[in-house]
């Protein structure tokens, strides 16, 4: 499937595993290919993120995944699913941390690396980049680009998509800019 990708989902897909590493993440997720995706310039994926807004609320995305990532990487559905059990996912991280440290949630529950450094990507990531195969084939392209691990990233609940719902980026929205974007490139 990797020879499928462009050179600037390739470059998604590098950079993911950098954002890993940079927050010493055993696995790369979801949520580090979203920052990948911020982090491009010039694709069609850097155009879509910047059409709806996303770009230039950066870090407003980066907080909505910090805070998610504090809470042992559950969405606020799952949150408020628990509240209505009454379980308070607040509390419980407040004294989790309270008892062992700050951020003590936020690491991976088992290392997943390989002696030779690389970082495997967690069963999630791996949908993600299986959804934008057939993303791409449902759109009849034999090449998967960027803007297809995007879509693919809201494709189905997760924290990435919450947060870019968060931000007008939903799957419709998504799916709805790259029409018009493709019909302005073929009037043109």
């Amino acid at each position: 499937m990797f020879e499928r990708f462009t050179p600037d989902a390739r470059r998604v897909v590098a950079e993911a595993t950098r954002h890993a590493a940079l927050r010493s993440a055993d696995t790369v997720t979801e949520e580090h290919l979203l920052l990948a995706l911020l982090d491009q310039r010039g694709t069609g994926a850097a155009d879509l993120l910047a059409v709806l807004g996303v770009t230039a609320r950066r870090a407003s995305v980066e907080r909505g995944l910090g805070e998610a990532h504090r809470r042992a990487g559950l969405t606020r559905a799952d949150a408020e699913a628990l509240a209505g059990l009454g379980i308070d996912v607040a509390e419980i991280v407040g004294r989790v941390e309270a008892a062992h440290g700050e951020g003590v949630l936020q690491g991976d529950v088992t290392s997943k690396r390989w002696r030779s450094g690389h970082r495997a990507f967690s069963r999630e990531a791996k949908s993600v980049l299986e959804r934008s195969l057939r993303i791409a084939l449902a759109h009849k392209d034999r090449t998967i680009p960027d803007v297809y691990i995007l879509l693919a990233l809201t494709a189905r609940p997760g924290v990435a998509a919450e947060v870019l719902a968060d931000h007008g980026a939903t799957h419709g929205a998504l799916q709805q800019a790259l029409a018009e974007r493709r019909a302005a490139a073929g009037a043109a």
